[in-house]
């Protein structure tokens, strides 16, 4: 099929805007990651654009992974990431589907979730709640089951499963096949696109979350790693990494440092998406279509 001429000076100029978007996306973390490679002095005293690491090393990786508060914050967050996850994926599933039939008062719960997307108690409320009447403040729970349910990751599940042709359900129940097995043997597998989405969304939200833990949490021993990158970013403390340099290295090394940390922090999250990426697109458009 030919083009016209302004069909195709449209297509140069939207190949080159999303080359554009796509650059500068990517540059900065691979900014990142050069730095994180490249040696302390060498990196402070560079300033504008970074193509290639300045001096390869990796002093900066060993001091970050040689860090207990870095290797404790991993394991707090796995731990915070598994449990909220899986708590997430299970009442999600579970509400979506019996709000995704025909119950009464199924229309008033519907209204009541919607309104929880605009209006919310406030900070204050949630904290007094939660620390002082549900006495879960310093455990993980007080970040994990405040949020078991976002209502819109809910809307969009509830939409997804509403895709699947009531026939087939009730076939199962003439069977014999109770609710529960209805969702487990029949809605859950033809649902698998959109709950990987959902795995994604609870995952990334659980594993960069910092706000509610550094409200709730008290004990060092139980920070996540965010809290941990956060005290290493803004308020610079490398200081327990750079043991052994001298006072003017140190302001140097704990620029690496940071780097470093970011990558640490970051990489993980970013592996995850691969193994998922066959059902992101599929699931998000799935559960965006309404009947």
């Amino acid at each position: 099929m030919r083009l016209s001429l302004p069909e195709r000076a449209f297509s140069v100029f939207n190949g080159l805007l999303l080359m554009l978007l796509a650059v500068g996306t990517l540059y900065p973390f691979y900014h990142v990651l050069m730095a994180s490679f490249s040696d302390s002095k060498q990196l402070i005293a560079h300033s504008g654009v970074l193509l290639r690491p300045l001096g390869f090393q990796l002093d900066a990786y060993q001091a970050v992974l040689d860090n207990p508060n870095i290797l404790n914050g991993y394991r707090n967050t796995i731990v915070i990431v598994v449990t909220g996850t899986l708590i997430n994926l299970i009442m999600t599933t579970v509400a979506a589907y019996a709000l995704s039939r025909t119950f009464m008062l199924k229309n008033t719960l519907l209204m009541m979730i919607v309104f929880t997307m605009f209006f919310s108690g406030g900070l204050i409320p949630n904290f007094l709640l939660v620390n002082n009447f549900l006495h879960m403040g310093g455990t993980y729970w007080a970040l994990i089951l405040p949020s078991a349910i976002n209502s819109w990751n809910l809307i969009v599940m509830i939409t997804s499963m509403r895709s699947i042709p009531e026939s087939l359900i009730e076939s199962a129940r003439m069977d014999g096949a109770g609710e529960f097995r209805v969702l487990l043997r029949i809605v859950v597998p033809l649902s698998m696109p959109v709950i990987s989405v959902m795995l994604l969304y609870y995952g990334v939200a659980h594993w960069n979350s910092w706000f509610q833990a550094l409200l709730y949490l008290r004990d060092r021993e139980t920070f996540p790693l965010q809290l941990i990158l956060r005290e290493i970013l803004i308020f610079k403390n490398t200081e327990s990494m750079s043991i052994g340099a001298g006072v003017g290295d140190q302001e140097a090394i704990g620029e690496s440092i940071r780097y470093a940390t970011i990558m640490v922090a970051t990489l993980p999250i970013l592996l995850v998406y691969p193994f998922l990426q066959k059902y992101f697109v599929k699931g998000v458009m799935v559960g965006a279509i309404k009947e």
